[in-house]
């Protein structure tokens, strides 16, 4: 079956369906990244977003085990790809990306000139969108085409609600054992953040986006404050929570979103990026030792370092546009980075940051 990519200036992209047939809207992003679709298609940073694959060719080598997702299920969308391999050849292969898709209820459409498509979101950002679905006329090709303006107000926006509670975990759960304990704050955590501390011997208290451990009959050493979707000002609850965990000294560390969360808890301010930072392959320079590595992201907001107080630094920068990518408090135990140091997908350089945390603890 055809279906279409409509974006909310008009232009719509069409192409062939390998995903399932359903209306769907959200925020149009793109990833640069190579590898890695089964972890970014469960990330739950991705949550209210289709996402655009820059990548030609996706599905070659499936759809392995739940042990490399980073949740349950599948958070995007909607799935927009140029070429999509149905007979995928990989030893750890269970099934194709499509059938995963259609299991899961999610829209895809291959044949789409994604280099197109990612110019004019780098040029014009992220757009809303939306995807449907038709029966192709006879000898309808498959191009661009131009179609009247929707109204965005009918569009899925992300960024326009606190979307922390369709990603958190509804209860408190506990992970691994040792003598270091620490609260992950789940504002839609990677599984792999709690797999980068159990493999350090810490003890791991997941907890809902709006707890306050402050509050709860708690043993913890320290708060990490995870990853998630959406602008950063919606979660009030959460940043409230976070200032009362640094008014009490409590060694803390923010990733991706919880980086948003801590510099706002802190009195500073984020923005939105025109088009965000996600892929396996961006290059971050930490501004204290001057060291540079390669880190996994996914973010669409980031922090305005000029609005922070003179008690913070700046740790990372992006080498590709200058934008912060990490923070550090110059006397207090507060550290975070706007990066995934937990990778999956992308490359590990980043992952020392935990242990660096946990010198702090």
């Amino acid at each position: 079956m055809q279906g279409k990519l409509i974006l909310s200036d008009g232009t719509v992209f069409l192409g062939g369906s390998f995903g399932k047939e359903v209306t769907t809207s959200g925020e149009v992003v793109f990833n640069t990244g190579m590898v890695g679709y089964p972890e970014s298609l469960t990330d739950p940073s991705y949550f209210g977003q289709i996402l655009v694959l820059t990548y030609p060719l996706q599905g070659n080598y499936g759809v392995p085990g739940k042990e490399f997702q980073e949740s349950k299920k599948i958070q995007v969308k909607g799935l927009i790809v140029q070429n999509y391999i149905d007979h995928p050849s990989h030893f750890e292969s269970k099934k194709s990306l499509g059938e995963w898709l259609k299991e899961e209820g999610i829209p895809a459409l291959q044949g789409i000139d994604t280099r197109e498509l990612t110019t004019k979101l780098r040029q014009h950002g992220v757009m809303l969108g939306r995807i449907k679905f038709k029966v192709p006329a006879r000898g309808e090709a498959r191009q661009r085409r131009q179609s009247s303006k929707f109204k965005v107000e009918e569009i899925y926006d992300p960024n326009k609600e606190n979307i922390l509670p369709y990603v958190s975990c509804k209860k408190v759960e506990v992970f691994g054992t040792g003598k270091k304990s620490i609260v992950l704050i789940d504002c839609g955590a990677k599984e792999n953040i709690v797999r980068s501390l159990i493999k350090r011997g810490v003890r791991v208290t997941r907890v809902p986006w709006d707890l306050n451990p402050l509050e709860e009959r708690l043993d913890f050493d320290g708060v990490l404050v995870s990853n998630g979707p959406g602008d950063p000002k919606q979660a009030k609850e959460t940043i409230e929570n976070v200032k009362q965990i640094l008014a009490a000294n409590v060694p803390t560390f923010g990733i991706c979103l919880g980086s948003q969360i801590l510099s706002l808890a802190a009195g500073g301010e984020t923005f939105k990026l025109k088009f965000g930072h996600r892929g396996q392959n961006q290059p971050v320079q930490d501004v204290i030792s001057q060291k540079a590595i390669i880190t996994s992201q996914n973010h669409g907001f980031a922090v305005d370092m000029k609005s922070m107080d003179k008690d913070w630094t700046e740790w990372f920068v992006n080498l590709n546009d200058g934008t912060n990518e990490g923070i550090r408090h110059k006397n207090k135990p507060f550290m975070a980075v706007q990066f995934h140091p937990e990778a999956n997908p992308g490359p590990v350089e980043g992952g020392y940051l935990f242990d660096e945390f946990l010198d702090y603890v």
